[in-house]
C-alpha cells in the first residue's frame, strides 16, 4: 500500500475558488495517473466546518472544522482572498489558527493572496516570498522582514512555498508533487490538465514536451520521450535517425512534420529546458549542469541560453533560484 500524504487546505469566506480546488484538483490526478503507488488524501477544513462561500459565489462543503483538524498534516495549503478594492484580506481567525497548525506540518503553501495569512502568522519572517503581482506591494510595505518577489511563478524558501496569483496554484501544486514523486508524475498529471507551463517572467518547468502537440506516430512520442530521458547521450541526427530505423533525409522530414520543428532545435530546447531546472534547484556548477543535460562546455551552454533567452546561465540563477 501506497504511504498516505495528507494534504489540508484552508477554507474561508470569500476564499478565491480556484485556489482550493486547483491543487485538489493536481492531487486527485497525481492519485490517478500514480497508478497506484501514490495516495494524497486532501481535506478542506473552515474555522467552523460546513459550508462556506467563496468569492465566485459557489458554496464549498468542508471537511472538518479547524479545530478538528489535528496533527499528521503532511502539506497546508493556505489560499487567499481579496477585497473589493483588490487588496489582500487577513482574517485573523485563519491567522490564529495557522500560528497553531503550521509549525506541526510537514510543508506550508500559500497560493496566491495566501502569502499575506502567512506573514500576518510570522511564517514568512526573513525569507523570500512571491504573492499575486498586484498586492506584492502591499505585502512588502506591511511585512519589511520579508524580501518579496513578484515575478516568480512560485518561491521556496525551506519548507514553505509561496505561489503567485491564482492559477499559478496549479504550477506550485506539480511542483509539490514533483518533489515528491518526481517530474514523471508531474508531467503526466500537466498533461491531463492540458497545462503549458513556459510562463512569461517566472520559473518553467516541463515547457518543452508539452508545447509541442501529441504526434499522430507513436514512434515519434516515444522518441520525444526518449530526448527527455538521455539528454546527456548522443541526440545527433544521425544517431536519432538510426534509432528510428529511417535515412537521415527522411527522418528529418518526418521530425519537422510531426512536432513542427527541426531536430537539433528540439534537442537544444530540450537540454535548456533540463537546464534551466537545474538552474532553478541546484547550486550545480554550470560545467555539471551542461555536462548533465548534453551541452557539453560552458561556452556552449552560455550561447544556447543566450539564443533561446537572452540571458547568461548565471544571470538566469540569480533571478530564478527558489531558496532550499
Amino acid at each position: 500500500m501506497p504511504l498516505s500524504h495528507r494534504v489540508v487546505i484552508a477554507v474561508f469566506p470569500d476564499v478565491d475558488l480556484l485556489d482550493v480546488t486547483g491543487p485538489a484538483e493536481v492531487f486527485a490526478l497525481a492519485n490517478r495517473e500514480g497508478g497506484g503507488r501514490v495516495r494524497y488524501e486532501v481535506r478542506l477544513a473552515s474555522p467552523g466546518g460546513g459550508a462556506v462561500r467563496t468569492s465566485a459565489g459557489v458554496r464549498l462543503l468542508t471537511d472538518v472544522a479547524f479545530g478538528e483538524v489535528g496533527g499528521g498534516v503532511d502539506t497546508l495549503i493556505v489560499p487567499g482572498a481579496v477585497d473589493d478594492c483588490g487588496a489582500a484580506l487577513v482574517d485573523r481567525e485563519v491567522v490564529g489558527w495557522l500560528e497553531s497548525i503550521a509549525p506541526r506540518a510537514g510543508r506550508v503553501a500559500s497560493v496566491c493572496v495566501g502569502a499575506h495569512l502567512l506573514a500576518a502568522a510570522g511564517l514568512l519572517d526573513g525569507k523570500v516570498a512571491t504573492t499575486h503581482w498586484s498586492t506584492a506591494d502591499q505585502l512588502a510595505a506591511e511585512y519589511p522582514g520579508i524580501t518579496v518577489d513578484p515575478d516568480p511563478i512560485f518561491v521556496r524558501s525551506g519548507r514553505v512555498w509561496t505561489g503567485a496569483g491564482i492559477s499559478a496554484c496549479l504550477d506550485l501544486s506539480l511542483a509539490l508533487v514533483a518533489e515528491d514523486h518526481g517530474e514523471e508524475l508531474a508531467l503526466a498529471v500537466a498533461r491531463q490538465l492540458v497545462v503549458y507551463l513556459k510562463r512569461q517572467g517566472g520559473q518553467s518547468q516541463f515547457s518543452v514536451p508539452l508545447s509541442r502537440p501529441a504526434a499522430s506516430r507513436r514512434d515519434i512520442d516515444e522518441l520525444r520521450l526518449y530526448i527527455a530521458e538521455h539528454l546527456d547521450a548522443d541526440l545527433s541526427v544521425a544517431a536519432l535517425a538510426a534509432r528510428m530505423c529511417l535515412s537521415e533525409r527522411h527522418f528529418t522530414r518526418v521530425f519537422r512534420q510531426e512536432t513542427g520543428t527541426g531536430v537539433a532545435a528540439y534537442v537544444e530546447s530540450a537540454r535548456v529546458e533540463a537546464a534551466r531546472r537545474l538552474l532553478e534547484t541546484t547550486d550545480e556548477p554550470l560545467a555539471s549542469v551542461g555536462a548533465a543535460v548534453g551541452l557539453g562546455s560552458v561556452e556552449t551552454l552560455h550561447r544556447a541560453f543566450r539564443k533561446q533567452l537572452g540571458t547568461s546561465p548565471g544571470a538566469y540563477r540569480r533571478r530564478f533560484r527558489t531558496i532550499a
